[in-house]
C-alpha cells in the first residue's frame, strides 16, 4: 500500500467510526469520545505499518524527537470538534505525511458529506468564480480574509474546520481559503497536500512555503486559492501585513 492509498484509508476509517460514535453520544461528550477514539485507530495503524515514521498528532504529547526524522505523519483525527459536536457536517480527518518539511502526501475526509479526499486523486483545479468565492471562520473572520474579500468583491461563506474549507476549494464551493488566525502543523498538513496535489496555490500570507516538522508546530496563517488568484492576493496581503 503506498503512503497515500494508507492515508486514504485511515482517513475513510476514522471518518466512519466518527459518524457512529455521533450515534452514540451528542454535544460535548461526543466530541471528547471522537478526538479520543478516532486519535487510537489512526495511531494505531500508522505505528503498525509505518512503524519507522515519526508522527505528531493534536492530541498526543510531543517529546521534540520527531524533528529529527525526515518522514513524519501529520494527523487531526478530528478537526472541527465543535462542528462535529453540533452535529454539523464541515468537519473533517486529517492524515498528512511531511518528507523534509515539505507537506506530501495528505488525506482529508469529510465524512458527512461521505467524501475522502486524497494527494493520489486530487481533481484538475477549475478556473476561479467571477467574482470569487471566500470561505471564512464561521465565528472569527480574520481582519485581513476581510479586506481581502471587499477589494475582491468576495462572497464570504462561512464554514468550520480547516480541511472542509480547504476541500471547498478543492470542490470547486469556492476560489479562495485565506487564514490568519494562527493555525498548527496539523490543522493544515493534509489539506495542503492534497490542495497542492490538486493544482492550487498553496503558501503562506506572505508567498513563502508552508514548512512542517518545526520543533514549534504552531503556523499562523495560509492562503489556499485558485492559481490566477494568488498573485493580486499576495500583493493585498504584501500591503496590510
Amino acid at each position: 500500500m503506498t503512503d497515500a492509498e494508507l492515508a486514504r484509508d485511515i482517513a475513510c476509517s476514522a471518518g466512519a467510526l466518527l459518524l457512529q460514535l455521533r450515534t452514540q453520544f451528542s454535544g460535548a461528550e461526543a466530541g471528547r469520545e471522537g478526538d479520543l477514539q478516532a486519535d487510537a485507530l489512526i495511531v494505531d495503524r500508522l505505528l503498525a505499518e509505518r512503524p519507522d515514521d515519526a508522527l505528531l498528532s493534536e492530541e498526543r504529547q510531543c517529546d521534540g524527537s520527531r524533528t529529527a526524522a525526515s518522514r513524519v505523519w501529520i494527523v487531526d483525527p478530528l478537526d472541527g470538534t465543535r462542528e462535529y459536536a453540533e452535529g454539523r457536517d464541515d468537519w473533517a480527518v486529517h492524515i498528512g505525511l511531511a518528507i523534509a518539511g515539505v507537506p506530501a502526501i495528505g488525506a482529508v475526509s469529510i465524512p458527512a458529506r461521505d467524501e475522502c479526499w486524497s494527494s493520489d486523486r486530487a481533481p484538475e483545479p477549475r478556473a476561479a468564480e467571477i467574482p470569487p468565492r471566500m470561505v471564512v471562520s464561521r465565528t472569527r473572520p480574520a481582519k485581513e480574509a476581510l479586506l481581502v474579500a471587499e477589494a475582491l468583491g468576495a462572497e464570504m461563506i462561512p464554514m468550520g474546520s480547516a480541511g472542509a474549507k480547504a476541500m471547498a476549494v478543492l470542490r470547486g464551493d469556492a476560489d479562495i481559503y485565506l487564514h490568519t488566525g494562527g493555525q498548527y502543523e496539523w490543522d493544515n498538513c493534509a489539506p495542503a497536500a492534497v490542495a497542492r496535489a490538486a493544482g492550487l496555490h498553496v503558501s503562506r500570507v506572505d508567498g513563502s512555503p508552508l514548512v512542517y516538522n518545526r520543533t514549534d508546530p504552531h503556523l499562523p496563517d495560509l492562503l489556499i486559492c485558485r492559481p490566477e488568484l494568488a498573485a493580486p492576493i499576495l500583493e493585498l496581503l504584501a500591503k496590510e501585513i
